[in-house]
């Protein structure tokens, strides 16, 4: 059988006459007949009885019909839904970010993409490990994930965005407060607040600063970039941070930052499945993050 069958077939029973329902989709009688005498020989039952002034389903019609009605509007519901999401009007994007991703590097861009999307939900999570992020990835319960762009991971694809520059936060009171830039030998032992020890940014800083021969102490970890910053403003200690989108401009206000312009930039960007698998509003998404920044 088929869904054409079924379509007729529900159209009979409806309008209780083949020949209406012929005369309605532009066919012969005997065209309509032989979508409901393919069901009758699929099923093994009588499915119409004939009477003078038309036809009636059997109990065996009656129950075929409203199981393929039930059936037909859903997935002609779902068709809509399928045509919406291709237009990108709709559905769902499900993005997982760190505790500062939205703020730094998607504020603008979830506003722009509202306003031209406005039917599609945009749901964040945060997950707080890369491997976290692609887990879920691979078990679909996520879109996109941003991340630390790091080593090939079997199954996933990642897509640098942007290349984050190192700086070195200090109170305004530090005796290194006014220099333009720094070699990172410079800081050689130099104790900093740390970055979360088992995120990829720190691992990535350790890597860059191992490049270059540098090695610093480090004062308890932070949970994130933003207290970093803000326990070097305090006074509380020196923090090395990539230069997310947001912060001041190096050398202005009571937290001063200076470029370390010799440590190997930190990759941020996408994480996803397939690119090609993605859906339109789910790319339409990823691409507004990159193109507003």
């Amino acid at each position: 059988m088929t869904l054409d069958d079924l379509r007729v077939f529900v159209a009979v029973c409806r309008a209780g006459s083949l020949s209406s329902v012929a005369r309605d989709l532009g066919r012969t009688q005997s065209a309509v007949s032989q979508h409901v005498k393919r069901l009758e020989r699929e099923t093994g039952v009588a499915l119409l009885e004939r009477r003078p002034r038309g036809v009636v389903p059997t109990q065996a019609g009656r129950i075929l019909e409203t199981a393929a009605a039930e059936g037909i509007n859903g997935l002609d519901l779902a068709v809509r839904q399928l045509r919406d999401l291709l237009d990108g009007h709709s559905g769902h994007v499900r993005v997982a970010t760190g505790a500062t991703t939205v703020r730094h590097f998607m504020s603008e861009a979830v506003v722009a993409f509202r306003r031209s999307h406005p039917e599609v939900n945009l749901e964040f999570r945060t997950v707080s490990s890369g491997r976290g992020s692609f887990d879920a990835l691979a078990d679909g319960t996520l879109d996109l994930a941003w991340i630390t762009i790091g080593p090939p991971v079997r199954g996933i694809e990642q897509r640098t965005v942007v290349e984050l520059p190192w700086l070195l936060a200090v109170p305004a009171d530090d005796p290194l407060s006014d220099r333009p830039h720094l070699d990172p030998a410079e800081l050689t032992d130099t104790r900093l607040i740390r970055l979360p020890p088992n995120s990829a940014s720190a691992a990535h800083l350790e890597a860059a600063c191992a490049e270059r021969g540098v090695r610093f102490a480090y004062e308890p970890s932070v949970a994130d970039w933003d207290t970093a910053l803000l326990l070097a403003e305090l006074g509380v200690g020196r923090a090395v941070v990539p230069a997310v989108p947001g912060l001041p401009v190096p050398g202005d206000g009571p937290l001063r930052l200076i470029p370390l312009p010799g440590l190997r930039p930190l990759p941020v960007g996408w994480a996803v499945r397939r690119w090609d698998a993605l859906s339109p509003p789910a790319r339409a998404f990823a691409d507004t993050v990159a193109a507003v920044r």
